[in-house]
């Protein structure tokens, strides 16, 4: 992604873009499943098989988010984490982004129906994107 301008929520594809094939993200250590949210039992086998015991669902919209602003700012500061990220979409959309073997961000979207597990110690960030909200569940 390129990582210039003002705006994080704009897609910042590079010009050409250069896609980046999911199995690149997967050699990263991140993994990703579409999930109907209809048919909870795969993601019940998923948290049953990776040990995922806690759950709580995080909301983010200008409309009902207290301290919103700050709280977008605050996920979009490159962090790390002693334990997997583990997030599922239930509505909404957004973007991550984690940095590459060689450093360089990485950004792709996430929506509705996605399950996403970051490895522990992956440099990462969110933001939404101009819809300005999201839905997910730990």
């Amino acid at each position: 992604m390129l990582d210039e301008g003002d705006d994080p929520r704009l897609p910042h594809r590079r010009v050409p873009n250069c896609p980046v094939p999911l199995a690149h993200l997967h050699e990263l250590g991140v993994l990703t499943w579409k999930l109907d949210l209809e048919a909870t039992s795969l993601l019940e086998q998923i948290r049953s098989e990776r040990g995922y015991l806690y759950s709580e669902v995080l909301t983010l919209c200008r409309e009902s988010t207290e301290d919103f602003d700050a709280k977008v700012q605050g996920f979009f500061k490159e962090h790390t984490h002693s334990q997997e990220e583990v997030r599922f979409i239930l509505d909404g959309s957004g973007y991550w982004d984690i940095r590459d073997f060689d450093g360089k961000w990485i950004r792709f979207a996430v929506g509705k129906g996605d399950m996403i597990v970051l490895p522990a110690g992956m440099s990462h960030r969110f933001t939404l994107d101009a819809k300005n909200y999201i839905k997910a569940s730990q």
